[in-house]
């Protein structure tokens, strides 16, 4: 098994590099920010992001899965097969309006799909700088398309020595950082300006950096402004009177030279000492990532930069002081690491539109340990290799001497991450991270749960209540932050009652109470669960229908601002439809569960020589119903034993199962041979459903010789554990998975099951985790078979049941299961 998971490592290291390659190949053939390749998993029909390079892996968490039938651009390059050009945001918005909702910012983006034999193997994504509508203008898409096609070459040849599933990718997203396109260092240069004269001299390093000869160079202000940031000269020039009359900027002047990377420049106004008539300035180029070196450390602003994969990369002595920490202790780390009050919602979005966008991005920020005040200033700069980032506390602004920013809310008003305070920016945006997350949730617990986790930090909520109706009553389906048993009296309350969470929903119109004693006094006598706070009480109305009631708590009291209710409603409107669909998932699920239910044998074929045990799980995502089944046949004077997997959950999958289950008894029935029987099913399942398969493996037992022959279609194999204590997996050749191939054959292997020996057939519910290579899975079941069976006996020991138990004790304990599992032991014990 050592040499399989090491053969297996050096696949997944040879598709890593490939991906690699074809990820920063795309970045120059498309000038692009950011690019990456989408793969197929082992999921039917979810794409996954392999690989991305220049963003850092959490800020696109989001996108890390992609359902193929989704409106995303990167399902139709897959699915259809044809490469997708977004030149703009507004092109974005046409035609993917979903996809620009989660990522309002201007860029452009081009997405073509790796061909392999049918479908693709997946999708080469570059997200790169906006340009007009004119799809030719945007460079080299011939190029980018013969590196996709560079990259199914590769990808095919990896399929033909490592089979299909070395290119179904798993887990998360390897993530890159870009290489560099500039190599120069951060350099500064001094400068003083005689205000009278309007002379300037300049030394011998600001030449350097403005990259102008000092014969070459007017010597004015004017000259000066022009050389250091053309498009900023008038700005450069009022700084410069403004700090002449004693009025320097009180942050270093955000300019840009002329090939768009950041400058800053720094004044101090004449001193009485010297020459009292010079203003006295030096300009910083910080440099691409990784070089910057102390030219901004005299500053007394804050200056950091970070690279493309979000690592902080230069800090100066002021920014270290503002944030709290040693400089050591920022560098290299993510800077949501480094400065966690800089991450999650909506800081999240101001680092995305920074490596994303071109222009810069300016907020504020409430950091309590910042040691002029804990309301900052951030200003977000992009260029071609890092982001500068400045940083002041935000009392100090002077806008009259600065770059324009946007209007920020009042300091009471802001509400950093994991605050309680009042507003924040957060609903501005909400909406399109819930939306996004809702997609995911398909129970109705796991859209309570999304709402708790996106709504409630947004507005700086506390408590949350969810009711849903039935038969003309509401009942509680979660709650959070309540005391308990609280809620306890409200649960089954008809909608007749003269309480909010009724009216809300019979009037359809949201209730906010910015206080407990509004809430008081427009409902005398309601039982209240706090002396203090503000509530919000929104109807859940989807496609005209009642659904329920959504109970917003708040501890401090507060207002709602015209567009904070506006933005309630429509994510109420939200919430409401992912519950209604939630109720019908909820309904099938039910459904396929009783039908499954009803396929799995309720007892398996006995023989006195031999014992068996099965065990079924099923999944705790989605509708919680698989394809996984199990059985025990009676076949001439022997025992069948057979274990399958059909792709897929829910309904669809159950009535497949249950017609394989039946199909192959039938077969086993007339004891054919194990071949016989496999290819029997195959062809069966071919004429069912085109394009459904499964996975499967026979085995035909005599009890009283312990020969088993055995056959297998594309399933893991069986496990082995021999008296003494060995445990080892067969090796068993077998064919393709049925229902692909009505040709293919299934070979027949011989093997003896030794008295007291146990059989172990099982899917890969059982040995597969996210993230970890399957035979590490399986080495563990090994593992443990071994343990467990070292108890097992015919007289007084440990049953097979038990055995089955100990085996499964992880996944039936586990809160999350990926998929449903299966599994059965058989141990002979011969005739006394």
């Amino acid at each position: 098994m050592t040499g399989s998971g090491e053969h297996v490592g050096r696949a997944r290291e040879r598709l890593t590099a490939l991906l690699v390659d074809a990820s920063t190949g795309a970045l120059g053939a498309a000038d692009g920010h950011v690019a990456g390749v989408y793969l197929r998993s082992r999921t039917p029909g979810l794409l996954r992001l392999a690989t991305l390079v220049g963003l850092p892996g959490p800020l696109f968490r989001p996108w890390w899965r992609l359902h193929m039938d989704r409106p995303f651009p990167v399902a139709d390059a897959f699915r259809l097969g044809v490469r997708v050009v977004l030149p703009n945001a507004t092109e974005m918005v046409r035609r993917y309006p979903q996809f620009a909702a989660g990522l309002p910012f201007q860029f452009g983006s081009v997405y073509s799909p790796v061909p392999g034999a049918s479908p693709a193997f997946g999708v080469l994504t570059v997200l790169r700088p906006a340009t007009p509508d004119a799809v030719d203008e945007l460079p080299d898409l011939d190029r980018l398309c013969g590196l996709a096609e560079r990259l199914g070459a590769g990808l095919r040849e990896l399929v033909a020595d490592e089979g299909a599933a070395a290119v179904a990718w798993e887990g998360e997203p390897v993530c890159v950082r870009p290489p560099p396109r500039r190599t120069r260092p951060a350099r500064s240069g001094r400068f003083t300006w005689d205000p009278e004269t309007s002379a300037v001299h300049a030394d011998d390093r600001l030449h350097a950096l403005l990259g102008v000869a000092p014969e070459d160079f007017a010597g004015t202000g004017s000259a000066l402004a022009e050389a250091v940031a053309p498009a900023d000269a008038p700005l450069v020039l009022a700084a410069l009177r403004e700090t002449a009359a004693g009025k320097p900027p009180e942050s270093p002047l955000l300019t840009r030279a002329g090939d768009g990377t950041p400058r800053l420049v720094e004044l101090w106004p004449p001193s009485d000492a010297g020459t009292p008539s010079l203003v006295t300035g030096i300009v910083v180029d910080p440099g691409p990532a990784g070089s910057a070196d102390s030219a901004a450390d005299p500053l007394p602003q804050g200056v950091f930069c970070l690279d493309r994969a979000g690592l902080v990369r230069y800090v100066n002595r002021a920014a270290a002081r503002l944030a709290g920490r040693p400089a050591a202790e920022l560098l290299d780390r993510p800077v949501w690491e480094a400065m966690p009050w800089l991450s999650g919602p909506p800081y999240d979005d101001h680092w995305r539109g920074a490596l994303l966008a071109p222009d810069p991005v300016h907020f504020q920020v409430r950091h309590e340990d910042a040691g002029e005040g804990d309301l900052l200033a951030m200003s977000l700069h992009p260029g071609p290799d890092l982001v500068t980032c400045t940083v002041v506390p935000a009392n100090r602004l002077d806008p009259a001497v600065r770059l324009p920013c946007p209007p920020e809310p009042e300091p009471d008003a802001v509400s950093g991450p994991g605050r309680s305070g009042g507003p924040s920016m957060a609903p501005l945006y909400r909406p399109i991270a819930l939306a996004i997350a809702l997609t995911d949730a398909v129970t109705a617990r796991q859209v309570s749960a999304v709402v708790m986790q996106e709504l409630l930090p947004a507005f700086g909520g506390r408590r949350l209540a969810i009711y849903l109706v039935q038969d003309r009553h509401l009942f509680l389906a979660w709650e959070s932050g309540f005391p308990p048993g609280f809620l306890a009296p409200f649960d089954g309350v008809g909608l007749d009652a003269r309480i909010p969470g009724v009216e809300t929903l019979t009037t359809g119109r949201p209730l906010f109470f910015e206080s407990m004693r509004q809430l008081a006094d427009t409902y005398p006598g309601l039982a209240l669960d706090a002396d203090r706070g503000a509530r919000a009480f929104l109807p859940l109305i989807a496609s005209g229908r009642p659904v329920g009631s959504c109970i917003l708590g708040f501890d401090d009291e507060r207002g709602f601002s015209t567009e904070e209710r506006t933005v309630l409603m429509a994510l109420a409107g939200l919430i409401a439809h992912a519950m209604e669909k939630a109720q019908r998932y909820d309904s099938e699920a039910a459904l396929a569960r009783g039908l499954q239910q009803a396929l799995l044998p309720r007892r398996l074929s006995a023989h006195p020589w031999v014992e068996t045990v099965g065990r079924y799980l099923p999944g705790t995502q989605g509708m919680d119903v698989g394809g996984d089944w199990y059985d025990v046949v009676e076949a001439g004077d022997g025992l069948a034993l057979v274990i399958g997997d059909v792709q897929g959950h829910g309904v669809q999958a159950a009535a497949t199962m249950g017609q394989l289950r039946s199909a192959v008894r039938a077969f086993a029935l007339g004891d054919r041979p194990p071949d016989e029987v496999m290819s029997g099913t195959n062809h069966l399942l071919i004429d069912l459903d085109p394009g459904q398969f499964a996975s499967c493996c026979y085995l035909r037992l005599d009890p009283a010789t312990g020969l088993a022959r055995v056959a297998r279609a594309g399933h893991l194999p069986p496990l082995l554990r021999t008296p003494d204590g060995r445990t080892h997996a067969l090796e068993i050749p077998g064919g393709v998975v049925l229902g692909v191939d009505p040709r293919a054959r299934y070979p027949v292997t011989e093997l003896e099951l030794a008295p007291e020996a146990i059989l172990a057939l099982y899917t890969d519910g059982l040995v597969e985790r996210p993230g970890a290579d399957i035979d590490d899975g399986i080495a563990a079941l090994r593992v443990a078979l071994a343990k467990a069976g070292a108890a097992h006996g015919r007289r007084g020991g440990r049953s097979l049941a038990g055995v089955a138990d100990r085996l499964t004790a992880t996944a039936r304990h586990a809160t999350d299961r990926p998929d449903d599992v299966a599994l059965l032991l058989a141990a002979r014990r011969p005739p006394q």
